[in-house]
């Protein structure tokens, strides 16, 4: 029940991802940095899509995905590029979510990124970090709208 309840959650914000990406007027707009605003919606979403087909795909899912992060937030591709990102990391989260017992939830996660946690504590933690990126993103382009 949980992981279902996760699905539908992580699919309804990665749906908002990509119509934030398509709303964007140009492809160039979603390279844009300022003062004060590091990290554009292009390479946000690169590291959306990184960071969710690493942990769900790789670390949980045993697929072969390779992360960049180091390109995650220097790289750029075109929106196209970004928005099948985002398809793949939905991908890897269903897949995932669908394969996993709740034996597994309760397992110490793989990677101790934030030390002993629970696989569950993880999958939550990697929700708040999905949404914290889609704010950035909606205050960045609505900031470009002006």
């Amino acid at each position: 029940m949980l992981t279902q309840h996760l699905t539908h959650l992580y699919q309804r914000e990665l749906t908002n991802v990509k119509e934030e990406i398509a709303a964007y007027k140009s492809e160039d707009a979603l390279w844009i940095t300022s003062d004060g605003i590091n990290n554009s919606a292009g390479n946000l979403s690169l590291h959306i899509s990184g960071n969710l087909q690493h942990f769900f795909g790789t670390i949980l899912g045993g697929t072969d995905y390779e992360r960049d992060r180091d390109f995650e937030f220097s790289g750029k591709v075109s929106r196209q590029e970004l928005l099948d990102d985002l398809e793949a990391a939905e991908k890897a989260i269903t897949d995932t979510l669908a394969a996993i017992t709740e034996e597994q939830l309760s397992k110490l996660f793989p990677v101790k990124a934030f030390g002993d946690v629970t696989t569950e504590w993880f999958i939550l933690h990697l929700y708040g970090h999905l949404t914290y990126h889609l704010g950035q993103i909606n205050y960045h382009r609505r900031l470009l709208d002006k």
